[in-house]
Parts: structure tokens; C-alpha cells; sequence
């Protein structure tokens, strides 16, 4: 079930294959019908969410039922248990720490002769987050987007989620985005629910910036709201690279691979390893894990597709493959990782030594688990504070200083044969 490569050549094809797997046939097709859902919500804003909500979902809401009350807001925190109502707070206390060393200063530079330079920071007016439903509930995602939009400054914070059986939002969905500090909360999802976020109904307000992972409708519809609001990035299927040597343990690898393969049946689970012992172990090993999963059938499809094993003969080639993929999450499962991370160029978290797996960081280590997947680490960054805030460039010349530039303004302008450019200088020096 899970391929063993030997092979450079074949490694490398497998992988470019692994990387590329979002780009179906049907994406053009979906593209299609997430511009239609788009523009039918620009046209007729809450009843067109209704009447999604009513046809994907198969629940039926009134334009009442869209925000959640206060009132469920106090039944949800008597659902949750005291021990999951710890572990939020605690997640939500280290992700709030890490968040808060991140935070981009406003700066100012005094030159030569009165002049200024500099950046102001500041937060956009209100973030959108979209935190995924269906087979799986994730409070972890919402501590993930709003925390960053928090410690931000973001004033306003406004939640989408697909609504459940009876109109129902899981209980620790709603008390993470309490604690988390979101203002309002709606139960609509899907696409729609992002051409509600960008351009705004009756109900819900439209937002700058929109952050959050989704299924592929979802993410379509990021992209073309693009431009009109900002986005955190464009999410794929979730996916693991482990690089391990002879230090590894089987039985660890095995979890850490189906730990990524049971979220999705598009997930990679990918092993490079100088072992080929150690492969054959985790191959054995992944089969017996297998056996007792709950997700089995969704996580033997994506090992079936996008699981691999590959074994190489250095950690110096494994480090290119790894580079190749740019995966989303890096385990580096060897005896000194450390010596091995300025191998590293593209990974959008990296995870360092035999009792760090990825779940730590998925959960409450304290860096975002919102990364980039499908090769986008060779360009992207994890979403943090930075996703919603701004700067603005600063500038202020004396005029001394702009007397010294001027022949060099004037000369540019020229250049590009725009003359009103030059005379806003021309004209400022003569009246000086």
C-alpha cells in the first residue's frame, strides 16, 4: 500500500506528481460554479445564503438564524468539558504569547539635510475568518486565525462556519472563538459563505481581510475574491514530509505519516529516509495502524495516492527532495537535526527531533498551524499577525533635500515623458 522508492529519478517524479495534485479536471468546472455562487450572493445577499444553506447543507435557516445569539454562545460553554475548556485555554494562552513577539513596529529613519523616511503599521478594520465544518471540528483553527487578527489590533472579528444537523454549530467551535476574542459568529459555509465575508449582505458585514482554510469550493472562491478583500493564502490538502534516519522509530513515523493522511483522502504523507530498514518497518507498521482506525477508509485512499516512501543515500539528497516539495509540515526525525536545518530552504513549519511530531504544532505549541501547502513554501509564509495589518510608506523632504534630488527627478521624468511629474519639483524650488 505504501510504495517504496529507491530511485532518484523516480523519487523526484513521484513527488512533482504529489505536489500537483489540487489541479483535477473538474477545476475548471467548480471554478464555474463558485462564480456563480459568488455573484448570486453580490445580487441577492442573505436569501441567496438561505437558499445554499438549504441545497449544500440541507438545513433550512431564516435570515434570523444566520448570527449566533449570546444565548447559544452560554449553552455552548456548559457543553464543553472542564478538560477540553483547559485545553483551549491553554492553547489559546501559547499561541497568544508566540503571536504577540510578532508583532511588525512602526519605524522612522532622520537623514541628511531634514529628510524622513520610514513605514507606519497598522490593522485593517475587520478580518474575516472561515473555520471549516463537516467531517471534523477544529477549535484549534479558530484560535489559529483569530489570535493573529487579535493581537493585530483588528477591532472587529467576524466568524463563518457551515452549520451542522438541526442548525447546530459544534459546542468548542464557539467557545474557542470566545476565548479567542471573536465578535461575531455566523452558521453559513462554503463558497458562499466568502462572497458574503468579501462584499457583504444584509447581515453580515464585508470584511478586508479573509483568512481561513476550506474544502476546494472554498478555496476557489479565496482566490476570486482576491483583489476586493485580502486572503491568507490559497489552501490545499494537508501534507507531511518526515526525514528520518537510523535513529527513527518505526512506530512513530507510522503515527506521524496517518496523522496527516486521516484528515483528508487528498492529504501526502511522504517518508525520506537513509534507513531501508526503517522503511520497511513504517510500510509494516502504517498496515497495522491501519487495521484499528476509526477514519480508515479516507486514510487508506490517501495513502493508497499520495503516500511514499523513499530511500535515499544521504541526508543531503533527502534535503533536495524535501526542497522539491516544499511541504506544508517538516519532520526532521534524526539524531541531529539541528545540523540539518540549514539544508532546509522551503518548509512552512519545521519540526525538530524524535519528540516533536507535528501535532504540537497543529495544536498548541504556539506558531500558526495556517501554512502553505502545495509547493507554496518555496514563496509563503505561515499566516501571523502580519496577514492583517498594513503598512504605509512615510516620507517627508526639507527643502534643502529636495533641491539636491531635483536634477535627478528631472531627468527621470523626462525619461518617461512625464513633464507635470518635473514641475511639481521645478515649480516648489522656484518659489523657495
Amino acid at each position: 500500500m505504501l510504495r517504496i522508492i529507491t530511485q532518484r529519478p523516480e523519487a523526484e517524479t513521484e513527488i512533482k506528481r504529489i505536489c500537483d495534485r489540487i489541479y483535477d479536471d473538474q477545476v475548471t468546472h467548480k471554478e464555474a460554479t463558485v462564480s456563480e455562487i459568488i455573484q448570486t450572493v453580490r445580487r441577492q445577499g442573505d436569501l441567496a445564503l438561505i437558499r445554499y444553506t438549504a441545497e449544500f447543507d440541507g438545513q433550512t435557516i431564516t435570515q434570523a438564524d444566520l448570527r449566533i445569539s449570546g444565548a447559544e454562545l452560554d449553552v455552548a460553554y456548559q457543553k464543553v468539558n472542564s478538560e477540553l475548556l483547559k485545553a483551549i485555554e491553554t492553547a489559546h494562552e501559547r499561541i497568544l504569547s508566540f503571536h504577540k513577539q510578532r508583532v511588525p513596529k512602526s519605524w522612522v529613519q532622520f537623514g541628511d539635510k531634514n529628510t524622513v523616511l520610514g513605514k507606519r503599521y497598522s490593522p485593517v478594520d475587520i478580518a474575516g475568518i472561515y473555520v471549516p465544518g463537516g467531517k471534523a471540528t477544529y477549535p484549534s483553527t479558530v484560535l489559529m486565525n483569530a489570535v493573529p487578527a487579535v493581537v493585530a489590533g483588528v477591532k472587529r472579528i467576524v466568524m463563518v462556519t457551515p452549520t451542522g444537523k438541526d442548525k447546530t454549530i459544534n459546542p468548542a467551535i464557539l467557545v474557542a472563538a470566545d476565548i479567542a476574542g471573536v465578535d461575531e459568529i455566523y452558521r453559513i459555509g462554503g463558497a458562499q459563505a466568502i462572497a458574503a465575508l468579501a462584499y457583504g449582505t444584509e447581515t453580515i458585514p464585508a470584511v478586508d481581510v479573509i483568512s481561513g482554510p476550506g474544502n476546494i469550493y472554498v478555496t476557489l472562491a479565496k482566490k476570486q475574491v482576491y483583489g476586493k478583500v485580502g486572503i491568507d493564502s490559497l489552501a490545499g490538502p494537508s501534507e507531511v514530509l518526515i526525514i528520518a534516519d537510523q535513529t527513527a522509530h518505526p512506530v512513530h513515523i507510522a503515527a506521524d505519516l496517518l496523522a496527516q493522511a486521516e484528515h483528508d483522502s487528498l492529504a501526502a504523507a511522504i517518508l525520506i529516509t537513509t534507513d531501508a530498514r526503517l522503511a520497511n518497518k513504517v510500510t509494516e507498521e502504517v498496515k497495522v495502524q491501519l487495521e484499528r482506525h476509526p477514519r480508515r477508509i479516507l486514510t487508506e485512499k490517501a495513502i493508497a495516492n499520495y503516500g511514499l516512501v523513499v530511500v535515499v543515500d544521504s541526508l543531503k539528497t533527502a534535503a533536495d527532495l524535501s526542497n522539491l516539495f516544499a511541504p506544508e509540515h517538516l519532520e526532521l526525525a534524526i539524531e541531529e537535526p539541528w545540523e540539518m536545518l540549514e539544508m532546509i530552504r522551503h518548509a512552512g513549519a519545521i519540526f525538530l527531533g524524535h519528540s516533536t511530531p507535528e501535532a504540537v504544532g497543529d495544536y498548541l505549541a504556539g506558531p500558526n498551524h495556517t501554512l502553505p501547502t502545495s509547493g507554496a513554501a518555496r514563496y509563503a509564509s505561515p499566516l501571523g499577525v502580519e496577514t492583517f495589518m498594513k503598512h504605509s510608506s512615510i516620507i517627508q523632504f526639507s527643502p534643502e533635500a529636495l533641491k539636491d534630488v531635483s536634477g535627478a527627478i528631472a531627468a527621470l521624468t523626462e525619461a518617461e515623458g512625464l513633464p507635470s511629474h518635473g514641475d511639481s519639483v521645478r515649480l516648489r524650488l522656484q518659489d523657495l
